[in-house]
C-alpha cells in the first residue's frame, strides 16, 4: 500500500463515484475554535464513502473471480456500496447483515439488488454466515475494510479533499474498521507530508485507540455505541498503515456525538449519521489540539434512520 495505489484507484473509479463538495460554516468555526472544511461523503453514491472502496475492489476482479458474484458482511454502508458496484458490473451480490442494522441501511442494500442474509449482531456470527454463503454460491468475498483494494479506494476521498482545500493543518476522520483512516493517511500525507492525520472513535468502541496506543491490535471489543458504522474491529492491513502514518486516535462520548450530529444538521443543513459526527465530536472534546488550525473533516455518510434520531 502506498500513495501511488490511491492515485491509480482514483483514475479507475472516477466515472463511478461523485466528486463530493466541501462545505464550510462560520457558525461552526466559531463554536469549535478552528477553520473547518467538511468533505461531504454523505452526498456520495450510496450515501457514504464506502462506494469508493467497493468500486475499486470490484473493478479489479478478474473474470473468473467475478463469475459468481461478490459477497460480504456489513452493518449497511459497505453492503450497499458493494451492491452498487456489483450492479455496475452486472454480477450478483450477497450481503450478510446483523439483525439490528438500521432499516434504512437494509433498504438501501436491497434497493441496489443485493440478496440480504441476516445474522446475529456479532462478528463471529457474521463471519460464520458469510463463510456459508461463499461456500454455497461461489461468490468472491470483498472485505468491508481489511483489504488493500478497499483502503486504496477509500483514500481517494482524501486525495480529492487535498486538491479542493489548500493548506490543511489537520485531517480527521471516523475510524471503525480503519479503511477510511488508513486510506486518508496515505493520501493526505502523500500530498502534504506535514499534515497531521487523526482518527476519531467512540469511547464505547475504542479498539482502534487502544490498538494505536499499545502497538498491538485489539481484536475483541463490546461496542455499545449509537455510531453503528464504527462497531467493527480494526483490520490488520489497516492497522499496519495506521501505526506508521496516523498521528493519533481520539475518543469521544456518546453525548458529544449527539451534540456534534445536531450541530451538523442545523448549521450545515445536511443529513449525517452518528458515525459521521464522531470526527466533529472529537474537536468538541479536544479543542486545544485543533484551536486556530485549518481542519479537514470527512463526513463519512448520511444513511440514518430518521425515526430514531438521538436528538
Amino acid at each position: 500500500m502506498d500513495f501511488n495505489a490511491i492515485k491509480m484507484a482514483a483514475e479507475r473509479i472516477h466515472k463511478q463515484v461523485h466528486l463530493t463538495p466541501v462545505l464550510t460554516s462560520q457558525l461552526i468555526d466559531q463554536a469549535l475554535g478552528c477553520d473547518c472544511f467538511f468533505k461531504c461523503e454523505n452526498l456520495q453514491k450510496v450515501g457514504a464513502f464506502k462506494a469508493r472502496g467497493a468500486c475499486n475492489a470490484v473493478s479489479l476482479l478478474g473474470e473468473n473471480e467475478a463469475a459468481h458474484g461478490v459477497a460480504t458482511h456489513s452493518s449497511g454502508n459497505h453492503g450497499a456500496a458493494l451492491a452498487y458496484a456489483a450492479k455496475l458490473r452486472g454480477i450478483p451480490a450477497y450481503v450478510v447483515m446483523p439483525s439490528n442494522a438500521p432499516q434504512v441501511k437494509k433498504d438501501a442494500v436491497a434497493a441496489y439488488g443485493a440478496t440480504i442474509i441476516e445474522c446475529q449482531p456479532n462478528l463471529p456470527a457474521r463471519e460464520r454466515e458469510l463463510a456459508r454463503v461463499v461456500q454455497s454460491t461461489g461468490a468472491h468475498f470483498v472485505p468491508p475494510y481489511d483489504d488493500e483494494r478497499i483502503i486504496a479506494g477509500q483514500g481517494t476521498a482524501a486525495l480529492e479533499f487535498m486538491a479542493q482545500t489548500a493548506d490543511l493543518d489537520i485531517v480527521i476522520v471516523p475510524v471503525g474498521g480503519g479503511g477510511l483512516l488508513a486510506g486518508t493517511a496515505l493520501a493526505a500525507k502523500g500530498e502534504r507530508a506535514n499534515v497531521l492525520v487523526y482518527g476519531a472513535e467512540p469511547a464505547a468502541a475504542d479498539d482502534a485507540a487502544r490498538s494505536f496506543r499499545s502497538g498491538q491490535r485489539v481484536t475483541e471489543v463490546e461496542a455499545k455505541t449509537m455510531a453503528d458504522g464504527l462497531r467493527t474491529t480494526l483490520g490488520q492491513a489497516n492497522f499496519v498503515v495506521i501505526k506508521s502514518h496516523v498521528d493519533d486516535i481520539l475518543t469521544v462520548s456518546e453525548a458529544s456525538i449527539v451534540v456534534a450530529m445536531k450541530l451538523l444538521w442545523t448549521r450545515l443543513k445536511i443529513i449525517v449519521e452518528p458515525s459521521s459526527a464522531v470526527a466533529v465530536a472529537a474537536i468538541l472534546e479536544h479543542k486545544k489540539i485543533f484551536f486556530g488550525k485549518r481542519v479537514g473533516i470527512v463526513i463519512s455518510g448520511g444513511n440514518v434512520e430518521l425515526s430514531q434520531l438521538p436528538f
